[in-house]
């Protein structure tokens, strides 16, 4: 069971924001300098976008207008998927620390039981 929450609090977020970084960092590099904010919400598009489009649905526009809402929806999206990006980083980084202490811990526990008898 602690190798799954591990991997599922830890290991997946770590591989996923490594992964979203890869595929859109050439998307955002101009002149040999990227742009860490297009890339900031280009990373939290697959996080954020689900939620935008049961806020702002699309209904009664012309083509123009259905295309404008739908980008507001990818920009919104985006700069919320960021957010949430950012604080699963910061919670993977937290739990690292803490299964960290714990694995310590355990083996402080075992040597005193070994050095002890």
């Amino acid at each position: 069971m602690m190798v799954y929450e591990f991997t599922k609090r830890v290991i997946v977020p770590v591989v996923a924001a490594i992964f979203l970084a890869a595929l859109f960092y050439p998307l955002c590099v101009e002149n040999s300098v990227c742009d860490y904010l297009k890339l900031w919400v280009l990373m939290g598009i697959p996080f954020g976008v689900h939620r935008m489009f049961v806020w702002v649905i699309p209904k009664g526009f012309d083509l123009g207008g259905t295309v404008g809402i739908l980008v507001i929806n990818l920009l919104i999206g985006g700069v919320i998927g960021g957010m949430i990006l950012a604080w699963r980083l910061v919670m993977a980084a937290v739990y690292l620390v803490r299964y960290g202490c714990m694995g310590i811990f355990r083996l402080v526990g075992k040597s005193k039981k070994i050095f002890s008898e």
